[in-house]
């Protein structure tokens, strides 16, 4: 019997990595600008922010992603009437002819591209060693204890999130098929999407497990469940991810003391609420506050 192989083709190819980057930045941070070679996309996570790409002014929102095309002059700034936002950046190499659909255009990201986006900041933090946060810093250095690879796991997704980007700009792709594996996925994203909305409008409230199960309807064993395989942690670390994230986010507006914030997330006093954000980022809120200013004013 004769077998014949067919060489699969490639729409997209990324080549190489240049960046990673994960931003927290504050009110009135201006990013002086740069100009390379390769492409970066630029993704709000959250809050808002004002790009610059040549001669053109954008807004970006959350949950919109944009592009800069090799040799784009750009820069970032976050205006004093903006909340402050989260930014993902990835910088990357394709010399492929269909990257130039990206040109000049911006996304607002659905939910499978906006779960590939997340996998891929997952293996990201998992592959390289920080800083994520210096946009001074391009230097992409291997975790000492990075997953299997983890490097053509990130491309693998980077290139999966292009091509459904792109496929969801046409307007003739066909319906995909459905299957019952796809059925359950999605209907274990709605649970996961209805719990955490609950746990972000309960940000103040000292939730408990049993609390969070009966407001969801989910028993304890299925909520564990969904939270392990989707999100890799468990349901209430992740409420106090979301609390220490808010925090983070009220901090760099300015507008309250770390007294009223503690207060604002259902803590019963200051030292609680400074020793979960230390444990959860390293810093004090006052040295996080700092740093916040510092990088504001430009300084080291």
């Amino acid at each position: 019997m004769e077998f014949t192989s067919l060489a699969l083709s490639e729409s997209i190819t990324i080549t190489k990595l240049y960046s990673f980057h994960y931003f927290e930045y504050a009110k009135g941070f201006v990013f002086e600008g740069e100009e390379h070679d390769f492409w970066e996309l630029l993704y709000v996570d959250k809050g808002e922010v004002e790009v610059r790409a040549d001669d053109r002014t954008i807004q970006l929102s959350q949950g919109e992603m944009r592009f800069h095309k090799p040799g784009e002059f750009h820069t970032v700034q976050v205006a004093h009437h903006h909340k402050p936002p989260n930014l993902i950046v990835i910088s990357f190499e394709s010399r492929s002819p269909d990257m130039a659909r990206f040109e000049d255009k911006r996304f607002a990201l659905g939910k499978k591209e906006a779960e590939l986006l997340a996998l891929i900041l997952q293996e990201g933090f998992r592959t390289f060693a920080p800083p994520f946060d210096d946009p001074r810093s391009h230097r992409l250095t291997p975790h000492p204890d990075a997953p299997y690879a983890g490097q053509q796991v990130i491309k693998a997704y980077l290139e999966l999130l292009l091509v459904f980007l792109l496929r969801s700009e046409g307007a003739a792709d066909q319906e995909p098929q459905r299957l019952t594996s796809l059925q359950k996925d999605n209907a274990e994203l709605c649970i996961e999407e209805r719990i955490i909305a609950y746990m972000k409008e309960h940000l103040a409230d000292n939730l408990t497990l049993d609390q969070l199960c009966q407001a969801v309807h989910l028993g304890k064993t299925r909520l564990k469940e969904i939270f392990q395989t989707r999100i890799g942690t468990g349901a209430m670390d992740y409420f106090k991810q979301l609390k220490i994230k808010e925090a983070k986010s009220l901090i760099r507006e300015m507008q309250f003391n770390h007294t009223e914030i503690a207060a604002k997330l259902g803590y019963g006093s200051i030292h609680y609420f400074s020793r979960d954000f230390k444990r959860s980022t390293g810093m004090s809120p006052s040295e996080y506050a700092r740093s916040v200013k510092a990088r504001a004013e430009g300084r080291d």
